[in-house]
């Protein structure tokens, strides 16, 4: 074989699901190119992370400029599939061996009531710009839309995220609640220590602010959301461990930040007074296995001013991707393989729905090492029968590219990056488009 004959794969995305994919690949012997819409690669570490998560959220910026930064991977800046770059071009005309989906879900699962879009910003607000103005309000230079926390929020859903937006309610409500008591805390010393430990120590009982605490509600039962994960094929005393680590997770939350829970409910519609928002009918469910369904005559209508819909995230629609309901249309799901073009794929949140960093992490590690062995014939993570029983299903195997035609895809990247204004050197790139409030 000629030696400078190899694969050339397109990244779509940096995070988390992404950078672990350039990261195999290239040291698969690849030629990649992520390509990102952003200036800075790093998704929803960035702006779906809480602001106290800042430790971690440092940790897994190094992490992901350490994979970027690997010899063989091209990374292109300020270049978003579907406006700068079409899908048609990427798959058809570009030639690479592959192109991996890795742009995760930064659209919020549509709010299940009637008329609920033109509610936003008049009493109902989404998880992902609900955390991004959290996240940004006190920057010098904001100037997003603004949300004012009122007494007794309602939040919708069940896993993690909805556990951050929840904190986010009772953390407004009781630094405010406590300014006004002539007691400044910081956010940060309050999300750490404690509603009650930090109310202790200033010498005032919780219950005494006179706060309206958080509410979430939650579709299915409380040992039902998805707070802790089972291990795959999980044994029913492994399953039993799950269920008792969701709900010590959740009374602990509980107990540390005051809020509320209701499960087996569901919303049915908002209640407006003046176009805004003054309340959510909901309805209780009858839930058996993961069905639930409605009782009928169980309705009953909340007081609140602010709902926020934390019920899940999809991908954004990209012209030339099939859809498929709310998601991409995929012909096998457990390797990623998308059905409307051949050599493409989905690695991490944009397959799984899962906005978890561990979970991006382990679908990114398997569907790229499935890429690498049963399609790019790369002995790597060894996918074994499964993953051949899927190329034979779905795919063909894909020889490396002629050195001619890698040439070309890497000289249209360059032309890329220089019309982004990136220079080719990752390192100097990130501390030049890093404000200085966010190092």
């Amino acid at each position: 074989m000629d030696q400078s004959a190899r694969h050339v794969v397109a990244v779509i995305g940096g995070a988390v699901s992404g950078s672990i994919a350039a990261e195999l690949l290239a040291k698969g012997g690849a030629e990649v190119v992520v390509i990102e819409q952003n200036d800075r690669p790093y998704g929803k570490i960035e702006d779906g992370l809480p602001r106290w998560h800042n430790h971690q959220r440092h940790q897994e910026y190094e992490r992901i400029d350490a994979r970027l930064k690997l010899p063989n991977v091209h990374f292109v800046p300020r270049t978003r599939l579907g406006r700068d770059l079409s899908f048609e071009e990427l798959t058809e005309r570009w030639g690479v061996s592959a192109v991996l989906l890795a742009n995760g879900a930064w659209r919020d699962r549509p709010f299940p009531v009637d008329g609920a879009d033109d509610l936003v910003g008049k009493g109902l607000e989404y998880q992902n710009p609900f955390i991004y103005w959290f996240n940004h309000k006190e920057e010098a230079g904001y100037a997003g839309p603004r949300v004012e926390v009122p007494d007794g929020p309602v939040v919708f859903g069940g896993g993690l995220a909805s556990i951050d937006v929840v904190k986010v309610c009772q953390l407004e409500l009781y630094g405010r609640a406590l300014k006004a008591r002539g007691i400044e805390v910081a956010m940060l010393d309050l999300e750490k220590k404690g509603i009650p430990a930090i109310c202790e120590a200033h010498g005032v009982v919780a219950s005494t602010l006179g706060v309206k605490n958080c509410l979430l509600i939650y579709r299915r039962r409380m040992q039902d959301m998805p707070l802790a994960q089972p291990p795959p094929g999980a044994s029913p005393e492994q399953m039993e461990k799950t269920l008792a680590a969701r709900a010590k997770l959740l009374s602990r939350a509980q107990e540390k930040y005051l809020f509320e829970v209701r499960d087996c409910t569901s919303p049915t519609s908002l209640v407006l007074r003046n176009g805004r928002v003054e309340g959510v009918t909901v309805v209780r469910n009858r839930v058996e296995g993961r069905k639930a369904e409605p009782i009928e005559g169980s309705e009953e209508t909340l007081a609140t001013r602010l709902v926020v819909s934390s019920i899940g995230s999809i991908p954004e629609p990209i012209p030339g991707i099939a859809m498929k309901g709310e998601t991409y249309s995929f012909a096998d799901w457990d390797w990623g393989i998308y059905e409307g073009a051949k050599g493409v794929f989905g690695v991490g949140n944009v397959v799984t729905g899962q906005g978890n960093i561990r979970a991006s992490l382990l679908h990114s590690q398997k569907v790229t090492g499935f890429i690498l062995e049963n399609y790019l014939n790369h002995k790597a993570q060894g996918a074994g029968a499964a993953g051949a029983a899927a190329v034979k299903a779905h795919l063909e195997s894909k020889a490396p590219l002629p050195a001619e035609r890698v040439g070309n895809i890497l000289g249209t990247v360059r032309a890329l990056q220089q019309r982004a204004g990136y220079a080719g050197d990752y390192a100097a790139w990130i501390q030049q488009v890093t404000p200085p409030d966010l190092t």
